[in-house]
């Protein structure tokens, strides 16, 4: 399977005409939806996993003229449909990172698509070219692509599957992605355009290959900084974040951002292994990047720990579960004055605010 990779694409003159036919009837609208707040690849009370919806339009067809997933962990698909979302309707998907927790959804995604949509249009699959990790192995956004529908493919199913209608694609779901992979830099530079929409990248530090995103609209900016952190591996430093992500997000509306509680700290006896702490960007750190930055909204998803759990995995959370007036109260003693949401699935931030 072979894959064209581009630096960007548009789209084409359609969507950008049907947006400004519709701009003297009706105000320009964006929608973030976190999909999935689950915090890594342990499970917890039916949550999905990670995963934002971005969508942009007007508010005469409720912000549906582009729709935009970054990250699809497990169950994205299933969420779509509690927001009526058709999964053809989704004009392209952004990794942030290849961590099974960002993208089981996938191929789910992709396999319905492809059962009942195989003439298309394709998908484009934005994320970061193939990086070595540095420890023998590489960090591959081609690989999981071209092999999304191997599964399928090995057990006989595609097969099966074309007997019953061969106009589907031959290939499987992988048929259907157009791959569009980008350099990593450390400022922002445009992978995806359509009409008015433009999405940035930056390089960001987690594990080899991690991007995290701006979304520049007419209605308004969202950064989605997936599990970014600081480019110094541990203490001593000035804070958990990510400076590039800070960057990115100097004059954005809204930061989406893993966090994780400074409670799972080495210091207050979790167990949680430090390396996977210190790679992770606090809840109050997030506070003051996005005060610093000048955001207006920030939007805390992936939590680790999950709120109502006394367990990060095997991990013990001290001092029990953790409401949403723990992470909102983090947030503010980093020093941040605005809006706060606490992610919860299908948690949605609605712009202009009315």
């Amino acid at each position: 399977m072979k894959f064209r990779k581009h630096a960007f694409r548009t789209l084409g003159p359609v969507v950008g005409l049907l947006m400004t036919g519709f701009a003297a009837s009706a105000a320009p609208c964006l929608e973030v939806t976190l999909t999935g707040t689950q915090g890594g690849p342990p499970v917890f009370n039916g949550q999905a996993g990670s995963g934002t919806l971005v969508r942009y339009g007007d508010d005469a067809n409720n912000c549906s003229d582009v729709l935009l997933q970054f990250d699809a962990g497990r169950g994205t698909l299933q969420q779509f449909s509690k927001l009526k979302v058709a999964p053809g309707k989704i004009n392209a998907v952004f990794l942030t990172h290849i961590h099974s927790d960002h993208t089981d959804g996938l191929a789910d995604l992709m396999q319905i698509r492809w059962h009942f949509s195989s003439a298309g249009p394709k998908v484009d699959l934005v994320c970061s070219a193939d990086v070595e990790a540095g420890h023998g192995h590489v960090a591959s956004c081609t690989n999981l692509a071209e092999h999304l529908g191997d599964a399928y493919i090995q057990s006989g199913e595609i097969a099966q599957r074309l007997l019953e209608n061969p106009k589907r694609l031959p290939g499987g779901p992988s048929d259907l992605l157009n791959l569009m992979t980008f350099e990593g830099t450390a400022t922002g530079a445009e992978v995806w355009r359509s009409g008015d929409v433009v999405v940035q990248a930056i390089a960001s530090r987690h594990i080899a290959g991690h991007a995290s995103y701006r979304v520049d609209t007419p209605a308004g900016s969202v950064v989605i900084g997936g599990d970014a952190g600081n480019d110094t591996p541990k203490p001593p430093r000035a804070n958990s974040t990510s400076a590039a992500v800070e960057a990115l997000a100097k004059g954005a509306d809204i930061v989406v951002h893993s966090t994780i509680h400074p409670v799972m700290g080495p210091d207050k006896d979790s167990g949680f292994p430090p390396p996977v702490f210190y790679r992770q960007s606090t809840a109050s750190d997030l506070g003051g990047l996005s005060q610093r930055a000048g955001v207006s909204h920030l939007m805390l998803t992936h939590l680790i720990p999950p709120l109502g759990t006394p367990k990060q995995g095997p991990y013990t959370v001290p001092g029990g579960a953790l409401t949403e007036s723990d992470y909102a109260e983090a947030a503010k003693s980093g020093g941040f004055e605005g809006n706060i949401i606490v992610g919860q699935d299908l948690s949605t931030l609605r712009l202009p605010l009315k």
